[in-house]
C-alpha cells in the first residue's frame, strides 16, 4: 500500500514560482513512478509530469517543459514539482499519483495510476 501526502501550493502572480511536494511511503519496484497531474474546474484531470523511481527519469507534458521540473530526494522519499514561469492556464488542483506496475507507454494516463494524494490548489493570478 502506498501513500502519498501533498504539501505546498497556493496563490501566486504569473510568472511566479511554486514547489510542491509529495511524501510517497514505500516505493517499490523497477516501475515504481510518480506523476503529477492537474485538475481545473469542469475539466478532466490532465498529465503534467511523471518520475521514474529506478533510474530517475522524467516526462513532461508539452506546455510545461522548461517552466516545471520534477525531481526526487531518495532519502526522504519525496517527490518535487518546481513551477516556474507560471501562467493563468496552470491554474487548478494539483495531484501526485504513484504506481507501482504501470508501464512508460502509459504514464501519461491518470488510469494508469492506483494512488493518489489529496490534492493542492495551485492559483496563478494574471
Amino acid at each position: 500500500q502506498v501513500q502519498l501526502v501533498e504539501s505546498g501550493g497556493g496563490l501566486v502572480q504569473a510568472g511566479g514560482s511554486l514547489r510542491l511536494s509529495c511524501a510517497a511511503s514505500g516505493p517499490t519496484g523497477s516501475r515504481f513512478t510518480v506523476g503529477w497531474f492537474r485538475q481545473a474546474p469542469g475539466k478532466e484531470r490532465d498529465f503534467v509530469a511523471a518520475l521514474r523511481w529506478s533510474g530517475g527519469h522524467t516526462y513532461y507534458e508539452e506546455s510545461v517543459k522548461g517552466r516545471f521540473t520534477v525531481s526526487k530526494d531518495n532519502a526522504k522519499n519525496m517527490v518535487y514539482l518546481d513551477m516556474d514561469g507560471l501562467k493563468p492556464e496552470d491554474t487548478g488542483v494539483y495531484y501526485c499519483a504513484a504506481s507501482s506496475t504501470i508501464i512508460l507507454s502509459n504514464i501519461r494516463n491518470a488510469r494508469g495510476y492506483g494512488y493518489w494524494g489529496q490534492g493542492t490548489q495551485v492559483t496563478v493570478s494574471s
